[in-house]
């Protein structure tokens, strides 16, 4: 298995090597991206809007989820800065592309590209976007201030967080390889950035490359389940507004996988994707996050995913080799001793 992981880890990092060189580059503000009011998706044979295929979120993968403070309400980059961020980006393929020794690594110890992690040109890197943040609401592009209850619940999370793990359960279910959560699946990280749709009729699933996860969604009108029956991905919910279709997830059992600073959401947690074809090669996801119990008001996040029916959607072996909890452990009980 070990073989079988390096392999695909090997022909990952060539596919993530071509788009860095690549370097495609969007001149166009998000907002205008493929949403010709003129487009109509083609439809599937039983009538539905055709959303089928792979739309990984590589190309927004250097967006970052906040807005620095300083642009405000802007979210477009002027030409000046984006000109900066293509050669930030160009820097890093050349770093991406230096030489990577074991001995003496180029990177810092502990960090991405350091010693003990792989060669940076496995990660994939994206696209120059001009957009400035993935959160589009609140117009500033900022995460919602904290409820009172929510930051009592963090401030408790930070106080029994022991400084040397002594159990498993003291790692987030991404760190064990369970999930990274709804959210954190399909946004964009360093490497895993696959989604993948398929439809029938009456149902539609949605599968992300990050940890292989899947959810097989109804859209036949039928209730939530109870709020006593939880999972990891919660209980989705689809249905049909024109030709986008509205996807409502409710029930998440750990809302630690969210990946908004690493913040945990409540019992009253809601998460609304809307997933709109606007070309033939262009599809525009729009996630909006509502829970009143961790948030004062709710945010929304965009992206525009690109279609790419060459993307490899590989096998996530997360724990093939991976002796990193084992040894952390180890090390717990040897502190007890």
């Amino acid at each position: 298995m070990q073989n079988i992981r390096t392999a695909a880890l090997a022909t990952f990092a060539v596919i993530s090597l071509v788009f860095a060189v690549q370097a495609q580059v969007s001149n166009r503000p998000p907002a205008s991206r493929g949403t010709e009011d003129s487009y109509r998706p083609p439809r599937t044979s039983w009538g539905d809007p055709d959303l089928e295929g792979k739309w990984p979120s590589t190309n927004m993968a250097g967006v970052p989820l906040q807005r620095p403070e300083s642009f405000g309400t802007r979210n477009v980059l002027t030409d000046a800065e984006f000109a900066e961020r293509r050669a930030q980006a160009a820097r890093q393929v050349a770093q991406d592309l230096a030489d990577f020794d074991f001995e003496k690594p180029s990177v810092p110890f502990g960090q991405v590209g350091g010693g003990q992690s792989p060669p940076q040109h496995w990660f994939e890197r994206g696209e120059t976007q001009r957009q400035v943040s993935l959160i589009v609401d609140p117009p500033n592009g900022r995460l919602p201030a904290l409820t009172a209850a929510a930051q009592k619940r963090e401030a408790d999370r930070r106080r029994n967080t022991p400084a040397q793990p002594a159990s498993y359960t003291d790692f987030t279910l991404y760190e064990r390889c369970i999930t990274r959560g709804l959210t954190g699946s399909i946004l964009p990280g360093g490497y895993n950035n696959g989604n993948q749709i398929f439809q029938a009729p009456g149902y539609v699933t949605i599968v992300n490359e990050m940890i292989h996860e899947s959810r097989i969604v109804p859209l036949d009108g039928q209730p939530h389940l109870s709020p006593a029956l939880t999972s990891h991905l919660g209980d989705s919910r689809g249905r049909w507004e024109g030709d986008t279709l509205v996807v409502e997830t409710k029930n998440i059992a750990d809302r630690m996988g969210l990946g908004f600073n690493n913040t945990g959401a409540g019992a009253a947690l809601t998460i609304t994707e809307r997933f709109t074809r606007t070309s033939d090669n262009t599809l525009l996801y729009l996630v909006t996050v509502a829970d009143p119990m961790t948030w004062t008001a709710p945010f929304t996040l965009q992206m525009t995913l690109e279609r790419n029916e060459g993307y490899g959607m590989f096998e996530y072996a997360c724990h093939e080799g991976n002796l990193a909890l084992r040894n952390i452990l180890s090390g717990a009980r040897a502190t007890e001793r």
